[in-house]
Protein backbone atom coordinates (compact mmCIF):
# COMPACT_ATOMS: atom_id res chain seq x y z
CA UNK A 1 0.00 0.00 0.00
CA UNK A 2 0.87 3.36 -0.96
CA UNK A 3 0.83 5.09 2.78
CA UNK A 4 1.17 8.75 3.35
CA UNK A 5 3.61 9.65 5.95
CA UNK A 6 3.16 13.15 7.29
CA UNK A 7 3.97 14.89 10.58
CA UNK A 8 1.09 16.24 13.19
CA UNK A 9 0.62 19.24 15.01
CA UNK A 10 -3.13 19.82 15.65
CA UNK A 11 -4.72 18.70 18.97
CA UNK A 12 -7.57 17.20 16.59
CA UNK A 13 -5.07 14.98 14.93
CA UNK A 14 -4.05 13.22 18.56
CA UNK A 15 -6.53 11.21 19.86
CA UNK A 16 -6.25 8.74 16.78
CA UNK A 17 -2.87 7.81 18.10
CA UNK A 18 -4.53 6.50 21.39
CA UNK A 19 -6.42 4.42 19.16
CA UNK A 20 -3.57 3.24 17.32
CA UNK A 21 -2.09 2.23 20.77
CA UNK A 22 -4.99 0.53 21.47
CA UNK A 23 -5.06 -1.45 18.73
CA UNK A 24 -1.52 -2.35 18.81
CA UNK A 25 -0.59 -3.00 22.00
CA UNK A 26 -4.39 -3.41 24.03
CA UNK A 27 -3.55 -0.95 26.45
CA UNK A 28 -6.12 0.23 28.70
CA UNK A 29 -6.69 3.71 29.74
CA UNK A 30 -3.85 3.57 32.34
CA UNK A 31 -1.14 2.79 30.20
CA UNK A 32 -1.97 5.17 27.09
CA UNK A 33 0.07 8.18 26.26
CA UNK A 34 -2.59 10.93 25.81
CA UNK A 35 -2.53 13.15 22.69
CA UNK A 36 -2.40 16.13 24.39
CA UNK A 37 1.46 15.22 25.68
CA UNK A 38 2.25 14.37 21.63
CA UNK A 39 0.82 17.93 21.21
CA UNK A 40 3.25 19.75 23.40
CA UNK A 41 6.21 17.67 22.12
CA UNK A 42 5.13 18.21 18.29
CA UNK A 43 5.16 22.06 19.18
CA UNK A 44 8.29 21.70 21.26
CA UNK A 45 11.34 20.08 19.21
CA UNK A 46 9.74 16.64 19.06
CA UNK A 47 8.76 14.58 16.08
CA UNK A 48 5.10 13.41 15.85
CA UNK A 49 4.59 11.84 12.31
CA UNK A 50 1.75 9.05 10.97
CA UNK A 51 1.13 7.13 8.34
CA UNK A 52 -2.51 6.89 6.46
CA UNK A 53 -3.85 4.81 4.27
CA UNK A 54 -4.63 6.74 0.98
CA UNK A 55 -8.46 8.64 1.16
CA UNK A 56 -7.77 8.12 4.83
CA UNK A 57 -7.84 10.86 7.87
CA UNK A 58 -7.43 7.73 10.03
CA UNK A 59 -3.62 6.78 11.32
CA UNK A 60 -2.55 3.38 11.05
CA UNK A 61 0.46 3.77 12.58
CA UNK A 62 2.99 6.47 14.03
CA UNK A 63 5.91 7.02 15.50
CA UNK A 64 6.81 9.47 18.84
CA UNK A 65 10.05 11.31 19.65
CA UNK A 66 11.16 13.96 21.76
CA UNK A 67 14.12 16.29 23.10
CA UNK A 68 15.79 14.01 25.83
CA UNK A 69 19.91 14.58 27.21
CA UNK A 70 21.96 11.47 26.90
CA UNK A 71 25.76 11.15 27.24
CA UNK A 72 26.13 15.05 27.43
CA UNK A 73 24.54 15.42 23.79
CA UNK A 74 21.20 16.49 22.65
CA UNK A 75 19.14 14.03 21.06
CA UNK A 76 15.96 12.59 19.98
CA UNK A 77 14.39 9.98 22.58
CA UNK A 78 11.73 7.93 20.12
CA UNK A 79 9.27 6.83 22.56
CA UNK A 80 6.62 4.80 20.65
CA UNK A 81 6.50 3.11 17.26
CA UNK A 82 2.88 1.88 17.00
CA UNK A 83 1.19 0.27 13.74
CA UNK A 84 -2.46 -1.40 13.53
CA UNK A 85 -2.03 -5.19 13.57
CA UNK A 86 -3.58 -5.59 10.01
CA UNK A 87 -0.82 -3.13 8.91
CA UNK A 88 2.34 -4.78 10.16
CA UNK A 89 5.04 -6.99 8.09
CA UNK A 90 4.52 -3.46 4.73
CA UNK A 91 7.78 -2.02 5.81
CA UNK A 92 5.66 0.76 7.38
CA UNK A 93 7.30 0.60 10.54
CA UNK A 94 10.83 1.19 8.51
CA UNK A 95 9.63 4.17 6.63
CA UNK A 96 8.21 5.70 9.79
CA UNK A 97 11.50 5.48 11.71
CA UNK A 98 13.18 6.90 8.51
CA UNK A 99 10.84 9.88 8.13
CA UNK A 100 11.24 10.49 12.02
CA UNK A 101 15.48 10.54 11.72
CA UNK A 102 15.08 12.31 8.53
CA UNK A 103 13.10 15.05 10.56
CA UNK A 104 15.45 14.92 13.29
CA UNK A 105 18.06 15.54 11.58
CA UNK A 106 17.08 18.49 9.61
CA UNK A 107 16.22 19.87 13.74
CA UNK A 108 20.22 19.49 14.12
CA UNK A 109 20.52 16.33 15.50
CA UNK A 110 22.99 13.58 15.32
CA UNK A 111 22.00 10.63 17.34
CA UNK A 112 18.33 9.08 18.01
CA UNK A 113 17.70 6.57 21.48
CA UNK A 114 14.88 4.16 22.18
CA UNK A 115 14.19 0.96 23.75
CA UNK A 116 12.57 -2.47 22.80
CA UNK A 117 11.77 -5.41 24.79
CA UNK A 118 14.75 -7.94 23.72
CA UNK A 119 12.15 -10.94 23.65
CA UNK A 120 10.31 -9.18 20.97
CA UNK A 121 12.60 -10.46 18.25
CA UNK A 122 11.16 -9.26 15.31
CA UNK A 123 11.38 -5.99 16.76
CA UNK A 124 14.87 -6.58 16.77
CA UNK A 125 14.93 -7.56 13.22
CA UNK A 126 13.75 -3.81 11.96
CA UNK A 127 16.39 -1.65 14.78
CA UNK A 128 19.16 -4.10 14.48
CA UNK A 129 19.17 -5.91 10.96
CA UNK A 130 17.21 -3.02 9.01
CA UNK A 131 18.47 0.18 10.57
CA UNK A 132 21.32 -0.87 12.03
CA UNK A 133 20.73 0.65 15.52
CA UNK A 134 23.07 -1.27 18.55
CA UNK A 135 21.68 -2.18 21.80
CA UNK A 136 24.34 -0.84 24.52
CA UNK A 137 22.41 -1.83 28.37
CA UNK A 138 19.52 -3.76 29.71
CA UNK A 139 17.29 -2.41 31.99
CA UNK A 140 14.65 -4.28 34.17
CA UNK A 141 10.93 -2.83 34.45
CA UNK A 142 11.65 -0.18 32.60
CA UNK A 143 8.24 0.17 32.67
CA UNK A 144 5.30 -0.93 35.10
CA UNK A 145 2.80 -2.34 32.34
CA UNK A 146 1.06 -5.11 33.37
CA UNK A 147 -1.76 -5.29 30.57
CA UNK A 148 -2.15 -5.62 26.99
CA UNK A 149 0.34 -7.64 24.67
CA UNK A 150 2.66 -7.42 28.12
CA UNK A 151 0.68 -9.05 30.37
CA UNK A 152 2.72 -11.70 32.14
CA UNK A 153 6.17 -10.50 32.21
CA UNK A 154 8.35 -7.97 33.87
CA UNK A 155 8.51 -4.77 31.26
CA UNK A 156 12.66 -5.07 30.65
CA UNK A 157 14.22 -3.49 27.68
CA UNK A 158 17.56 -2.80 25.99
CA UNK A 159 18.63 0.66 25.39
CA UNK A 160 19.42 1.27 21.97
CA UNK A 161 21.57 4.01 19.82
CA UNK A 162 21.17 4.94 16.33
CA UNK A 163 23.61 7.16 14.42
CA UNK A 164 20.99 9.21 12.15
CA UNK A 165 24.00 9.29 9.75
CA UNK A 166 24.58 5.85 9.10
CA UNK A 167 23.73 4.49 5.93
CA UNK A 168 20.20 2.42 6.35
CA UNK A 169 20.23 -0.86 4.55
CA UNK A 170 18.98 -4.47 5.48
CA UNK A 171 21.86 -6.54 6.51
CA UNK A 172 21.73 -9.98 4.78
CA UNK A 173 20.64 -12.89 7.18
CA UNK A 174 24.09 -14.66 8.33
CA UNK A 175 24.11 -17.62 10.68
CA UNK A 176 25.15 -17.47 14.44
CA UNK A 177 28.85 -18.22 14.89
CA UNK A 178 30.51 -16.80 18.25
CA UNK A 179 30.42 -18.32 22.07
CA UNK A 180 27.35 -19.75 23.16
CA UNK A 181 26.42 -17.41 26.65
CA UNK A 182 22.76 -19.06 26.41
CA UNK A 183 20.52 -21.43 24.43
CA UNK A 184 17.47 -22.77 24.98
CA UNK A 185 17.02 -26.26 26.65
CA UNK A 186 13.64 -27.14 25.51
CA UNK A 187 11.31 -24.61 25.21
CA UNK A 188 12.84 -23.17 28.16
CA UNK A 189 16.56 -20.83 28.66
CA UNK A 190 19.08 -22.72 29.68
CA UNK A 191 21.77 -21.40 32.38
CA UNK A 192 23.86 -18.59 31.24
CA UNK A 193 27.33 -19.03 30.73
CA UNK A 194 29.32 -15.52 32.37
CA UNK A 195 32.66 -17.11 31.73
CA UNK A 196 33.49 -15.83 27.93
CA UNK A 197 35.58 -13.62 26.31
CA UNK A 198 35.35 -14.44 23.20
CA UNK A 199 35.15 -11.14 20.05
CA UNK A 200 31.52 -12.33 19.19
CA UNK A 201 29.76 -13.22 21.97
CA UNK A 202 25.60 -15.28 21.18
CA UNK A 203 22.96 -15.17 23.46
CA UNK A 204 19.78 -16.82 22.49
CA UNK A 205 15.78 -15.76 22.57
CA UNK A 206 12.71 -17.49 21.58
CA UNK A 207 11.16 -16.65 18.19
CA UNK A 208 8.00 -16.38 19.45
CA UNK A 209 7.50 -15.32 23.09
CA UNK A 210 3.29 -14.37 22.00
CA UNK A 211 3.11 -17.95 21.41
CA UNK A 212 5.02 -19.40 24.26
CA UNK A 213 3.76 -17.35 26.59
CA UNK A 214 -0.07 -18.65 25.57
CA UNK A 215 1.28 -22.52 25.77
CA UNK A 216 3.88 -22.22 28.64
CA UNK A 217 3.81 -18.98 30.53
CA UNK A 218 6.40 -20.67 32.76
CA UNK A 219 8.90 -21.07 30.73
CA UNK A 220 8.81 -17.62 29.09
CA UNK A 221 9.38 -16.88 32.41
CA UNK A 222 12.56 -18.64 32.17
CA UNK A 223 13.88 -16.40 29.58
CA UNK A 224 13.25 -12.91 31.10
CA UNK A 225 15.11 -14.30 34.22
CA UNK A 226 17.87 -15.71 32.00
CA UNK A 227 18.03 -12.35 29.93
CA UNK A 228 18.21 -10.34 33.18
CA UNK A 229 21.22 -12.89 34.46
CA UNK A 230 23.17 -12.28 31.24
CA UNK A 231 22.68 -9.42 28.75
CA UNK A 232 23.87 -6.48 31.85
CA UNK A 233 26.83 -9.32 32.20
CA UNK A 234 28.17 -9.01 28.76
CA UNK A 235 27.49 -5.16 28.34
CA UNK A 236 29.23 -4.80 31.65
CA UNK A 237 32.06 -6.44 30.44
CA UNK A 238 32.67 -4.54 26.99
CA UNK A 239 29.83 -5.71 24.69
CA UNK A 240 27.18 -4.53 22.45
CA UNK A 241 24.39 -6.20 20.34
CA UNK A 242 25.15 -5.33 17.06
CA UNK A 243 22.60 -7.78 14.81
CA UNK A 244 20.23 -10.98 14.93
CA UNK A 245 20.21 -14.36 13.58
CA UNK A 246 17.26 -15.96 12.70
CA UNK A 247 18.04 -19.85 11.08
CA UNK A 248 14.18 -20.33 10.80
CA UNK A 249 13.90 -22.31 14.48
CA UNK A 250 15.77 -20.54 16.43
CA UNK A 251 17.26 -16.81 17.60
CA UNK A 252 20.25 -15.18 18.21
CA UNK A 253 21.74 -12.11 19.63
CA UNK A 254 25.05 -11.21 18.19
CA UNK A 255 27.21 -9.26 20.57
CA UNK A 256 30.71 -7.85 20.06
CA UNK A 257 33.37 -6.17 21.77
Amino acid sequence: MDYIIRDLLRAQDMDGLEEVQQSAWGYDDRDLTPGSLFTVHAHMGGVVCAAFAPDSDLPVGFAYSFPAKYKNQMVQHSHMLAIRPEHRHSGLAARLKIHQRDRSVELGYDLMTWTFDPLLTKNARLNLGKLGARAVSYHPDWYTIKGGIYAGLPADRFFVEWDLHKEVFEQPKTPPSGEMALEATGTRAGTPNLELSGAVVLIESPRDIDALKKTDLSAAQTWREAHRMVFPHYFGSGYVVTEIHDTGERTFYHLER
